[in-house]
């Protein structure tokens, strides 16, 4: 079965072409949405890449976020199944037909993800992950994870990387918006990434959804990618933050405001901003020495 590989880019540098050069052997078609981008990646994707007939650039005239960069990109595309690939994200050269083969093997899986590797080797928290539900989140950001030996079923971690690795393909509850192979059935019977979202929480949005229409999630583990995580966004962490907690809320709202105790939920709401906070204050503290260290040197 023919696969579409859908990659948004944001100034991912050269990592694009690498990216691209990485899948076009495996894939039918490539359809690159560009997120009107201000560095060379586009320029140096066009020096060192492909026959015309299979990559298409979309351009935007302006940052639609990711979500939205997807849902062009699927329009585009007519394959039975589509590969979603972070321009930050390099595949071997038999991971695709690999995910193609896990997915056409079950009916009722909807989309299918592999191991995201950190450069030295270790495996990245979003390859395989649980529903973070308030209950959950609460108990990661209060520590209580550690006490997950103990009472597993109580303080369950949304976490998976840290156990061990299947030796075969498990149905898990989300994975990475980095790396998905999606069955078109299951997109047309679920519906398309929520727009709602800028950038990130837009993947467990869509992985909650098609767990809710019975679709299953499966991690591969034999197929790894290394992802250089935050490539396309470094440059702007206060930006990044701000959309990743405003991401966490309505993920929250949408899915858990009628499940849970108000009590809980508020709790959780507050926990988010506070952690936006945090993060604003350290991220600031860093950008302040680095400035002061380069006046001093």
């Amino acid at each position: 079965m023919p696969v579409s590989a859908v990659i948004v880019n944001y100034n991912a540098g050269n990592l694009l072409a690498e990216c691209v050069e990485a899948v076009k052997a495996q894939v039918q078609q490539i359809v690159v949405v560009d997120n009107a981008s201000s560095d060379n990646s586009l320029s140096e994707l066009a020096k060192r890449c492909l026959a015309a007939d299979k990559l298409q650039v979309i351009r935007l005239d302006q940052n639609m976020g990711f979500a939205a960069g997807c849902n062009i990109g699927l329009q585009a595309t007519e394959s039975p199944f589509v590969l979603f690939l972070n321009p930050d994200c390099l595949l071997g050269r038999e991971a695709i037909n690999r995910l193609r083969q896990v997915i056409e093997a079950d009916e009722r899986a909807g989309m299918v993800g592999g191991r995201l590797l950190n450069h030295d080797g270790s495996e990245q928290g979003g390859s395989r992950r649980a529903m973070p539900t308030p209950w959950r989140a609460l108990v990661r950001a209060c520590g209580l994870y550690r006490l997950a030996p103990f009472f597993p079923r109580l303080f369950y971690d949304f976490h998976l990387h840290h156990q061990p690795l299947p030796s075969t393909p498990i149905e898990v509850e989300a994975i990475s918006g980095a790396l998905m192979l999606v069955r078109r059935e299951a997109i047309e019977d679920v519906g398309p990434w929520d727009e709602g979202y800028f950038l990130h929480c837009e993947d467990l949005d869509w992985c909650m959804r098609f767990g809710q229409h019975n679709w299953k999630i499966l991690f591969v583990p034999d197929v790894e990618a290394l992802h250089h995580q935050g490539a396309c966004s470094h440059a702007r962490p206060f930006f990044v933050a701000w959309h990743k907690h405003k991401g966490m809320l309505r993920f929250y709202r949408k899915f858990f405001l009628d499940r849970y105790p108000v009590l809980l939920t508020w709790l959780v709401s507050i926990g988010v901003w506070l952690r936006f906070v945090l993060v604003v204050s350290v991220n600031g503290v860093v950008h302040l020495m680095r400035v002061l260290g380069l006046r001093h040197g």
